[in-house]
């Protein structure tokens, strides 16, 4: 099925685009029925899992009889249970990510096209998902759906969004690690410009809670390195403060400070399982997902 052209954020072209990429994850979910996904619970599909012994009250029929006959014990042989994916889109819609510099749309844009994209990924395969909004706390949430229909609610909410306020990255991790209770896969969309201390203790909530978590950071390329120089000033997007600067004496400490800020953000993912992406603005949006996404 074809999403409507209607969409700012998920245009015909651009959905059909993507009708051969698909999501996996890479820890166990829990779904509402069969499908794509390896599930924690046992039932009747056909990867196999281990073998237990035989208890009074099992079915005959799943006794493995090759097993009984080398070993003389009545031997199960489980299976792990395929089930649909739930998936939540966590989207920072601060004041920082309405900045535009290197590329040809806003961070909020550019994080919008990913929400949207992915959205119809998960659905064309047959998973449900949900989006939730955040600046310093939760905004917006809508629960998880598995129909093109009931992503319209979400992708016209994605053309309401106008950035605003200070974000609290921290906090709204935390708060979705306590709302969603069910094993899903938490994509977050954010240019992430906080305290990396921080914001891995959030994610480190949603691992310890089982959550399959994907982080999307996405900065434009003048943030990365200073395209413009001498004597500027700057203003905080998200406090309005501002700064003077000549750019050609702090260019070098500045390169040396993002990479740092990077290598820390890109080392806590990792130590907390998370998959970790670095997108730019000035990236195609379609190779962008293809970083996330796999070819089915």
């Amino acid at each position: 099925m074809k999403a409507p052209a209607t969409y700012k954020f998920l245009p015909s072209a651009f959905a059909d685009r993507l009708g051969t990429l698909g999501l996996t994850v890479r820890r166990p979910v829990v779904g509402a029925q069969q499908g794509l996904h390896r599930s924690p619970n046992f039932g009747s599909s056909v990867e196999f899992a281990e073998y237990r012994e035989y208890r009074p009250g099992d079915s005959p029929n799943l006794i493995d009889w090759p097993v009984y006959a080398r070993s003389d014990k009545y031997m199960i042989r489980r299976f792990q249970e395929e089930t649909n994916l739930r998936a939540y889109i966590l989207l920072d819609t601060s004041e920082s990510l309405q900045y535009r510099e290197d590329g040809p749309y806003t961070k909020m844009d550019y994080a919008c096209y990913l929400a949207a994209g992915l959205m119809y990924i998960l659905v064309h395969q047959s998973d449900w998902v949900g989006l939730i909004t955040f600046d310093q706390q939760l905004k917006k949430m809508f629960p998880p759906v598995g129909s093109f229909e009931g992503l319209r609610p979400m992708l016209l909410h994605l053309e309401d969004i106008k950035p605003a306020g200070r974000s609290n990255i921290e906090a709204a991790l935390h708060e979705t690690a306590e709302l969603i209770r069910t094993r899903s896969l938490v994509i977050i969309i954010s240019d992430l410009l906080q305290d990396p201390a921080g914001i891995m203790r959030g994610i480190q909530h949603l691992h310890h809670n089982r959550h399959d978590v994907t982080v999307l950071h996405v900065l434009d390329g003048g943030e990365i390195s200073l395209g413009f120089d001498g004597l500027t000033e700057l203003r905080e997007l998200e406090t309005g403060d501002k700064l003077v600067i000549e750019a050609n004496e702090i260019k070098d400490a500045y390169t040396r400070a993002v990479e740092h800020y990077l290598d820390a953000i890109r080392q806590g993912c990792t130590n907390c399982m998370a998959d970790y992406r670095l997108l730019e603005t000035r990236t195609p949006l379609e190779a962008a997902l293809h970083k996330r996404a796999t070819r089915k």
